[in-house]
Order: C-alpha cells, then sequence, then structure tokens
C-alpha cells in the first residue's frame, strides 16, 4: 500500500514538472523577444524595429541604379514547327534591378518532341554584364504533341556595364534535340544510251 502511495506521488511530480518545461518553453519565444526589444540586441533586421501604429517599410536596394535606363529587346528564333515567344518584346530596367520575362513554349507537331534553347547576347560586351538568376536554357524539355509551357528567365544588369550600352538584345534559338534528320532526296539515274560508231566500208571488206 505504501509502495503504491509513494508511485502515485512520484506521478504527480513528474507531470508537474512536465507542464512546467512545457509553459516555460511556450512564454520562452515571447520573453526573449521582449528582453532583445529592451537591449536593442540580436535583432535580424531594421525591419523588425517596428513602432506601433507606424507602417512597416523595407530597405530600398542600394545596388538598384536609378540614374540609368537600360532598354532589353527580347528575340526569339525556332528551328522546327512550334511557337516560341515572350510575354513582351521589351523592357526598360535599371542596373541592379531584378527583372523576370515569362516564355511561352507549344509543341504543335504531331509527335513528342525533346528540345532546348541557347541564347546569346547583341552588344557581345553586354554577356559578362547579363546575370541570370533563372534560366530554361542549356535543359532540355519534353513536349508532347499540342503540350504547352510557359518558363520564366530571371535576370540582372550587373551595375558595372558600361555606360555607352543602352540597349541589350537577348536572343533565344529554340531548337529539337535529337530530332529525325530528312533524307537526302533520291537522284535517279538516267542510263545513257549507248554509241556505236557506223562501220567503214574498208574495215568491212575483204
Amino acid at each position: 500500500m505504501a509502495l503504491r502511495r509513494d508511485n502515485l506521488n512520484m506521478v504527480g511530480k513528474l507531470c508537474v514538472i512536465a507542464l512546467g518545461m512545457f509553459a516555460f518553453g511556450y512564454a520562452l519565444v515571447p520573453i526573449y523577444r521582449h528582453i532583445c526589444e529592451a537591449l536593442g540586441i540580436n535583432v535580424l533586421a531594421v525591419s523588425e524595429l517596428r513602432v506601433p501604429g507606424a507602417p512597416r517599410t523595407l530597405p530600398a536596394n542600394t545596388q538598384v541604379d536609378l540614374t540609368r535606363t537600360i532598354s532589353v529587346e527580347f528575340d526569339t528564333n525556332t528551328r522546327g514547327p512550334w511557337h516560341f515567344k515572350p510575354a513582351v518584346r521589351s523592357l526598360q530596367v535599371h542596373p541592379g534591378e531584378l527583372t523576370t520575362v515569362m516564355y511561352e513554349f507549344q509543341n504543335i507537331q504531331n509527335r513528342t518532341m525533346a528540345a532546348q534553347a541557347v541564347p546569346s547576347y547583341a552588344p557581345k560586351q553586354a554577356a559578362a554584364h547579363f546575370n541570370k538568376l533563372e534560366c530554361f536554357c542549356f535543359t532540355q524539355y519534353t513536349l508532347q504533341p499540342g503540350e504547352k509551357k510557359e518558363w520564366p528567365v530571371a535576370f540582372v544588369i550587373d551595375p558595372k556595364l558600361s555606360k555607352d550600352v543602352t540597349t541589350i538584345t537577348l536572343s533565344y534559338t529554340f531548337f529539337e534535340v535529337g530530332g529525325k534528320v530528312p533524307a537526302e532526296p533520291a537522284v535517279e539515274v538516267v542510263p545513257q544510251a549507248r554509241s556505236v560508231e557506223p562501220v567503214r566500208a574498208s574495215e568491212g571488206a575483204v
């Protein structure tokens, strides 16, 4: 009987300890936040220092050069009977500004197609300063007959690009991978008539 009572007391103490630990863990986050706000330490971003009633604002991206505007033109080429086009043909962007453009692909053939795109730039000096953060280029995609897809291109133009460059053309060539190459047309050979020289009278005489 005494052993049972001791066991019950032990279970009760363990339950109280477990509840206390749960309550402490639950209250730890707001306690930690209040301490950080009071001491002004361990703040991850300036935007976390919020004043009651004041609108929350994010710091401006100082890497964007608002004094310059570059015209980016989007050109597409296809090798094969399918549709490939950008959502817009041109954009005005600032160096350092993140920009995203969608491209649309559609297989209008009656067979499955595996294809990929290769980019090029004009002028060539812009290639080293045209940084793509997301791109479908150099990746093979498989499209079923009639299937349509959209893929993004996210890019940033390096502010170190020469100020003489005011227009950049981003061109993509979309071509089929492993496509069947049509056989060369067969050339019909017409046999030439065999010519027989006439026998001379002197050669036929005995």
